[in-house]
């Protein structure tokens, strides 16, 4: 059989890379979805001081709730 037979194809799987939501480098193992320690810090810093915001309705004060308020 010859080498470039179907059956012998090798299967290439296609190489996804993905990209640092902070500087756009590629991503590194050890942090993703990050590419450095000091990306996923810059990250959670931007979450920590509330410059990211999930959508919804603004929750009534906690502190405030009775133990019956609570969702279930």
């Amino acid at each position: 059989m010859n080498d470039q037979s179907p059956l012998f194809a090798a299967q290439e799987t296609p190489t996804v890379t993905t990209k640092c939501p902070i500087c756009d480098r590629p991503t590194e193992k050890a942090v993703r979805p990050f590419c450095s320690r000091r990306c996923a810090d810059v990250d959670l810093k931007r979450w920590l001081s509330e410059d990211y915001v999930l959508p919804g309705d603004t929750p009534a004060d906690f502190e405030d709730m009775e133990p019956g308020d609570l969702p279930h």
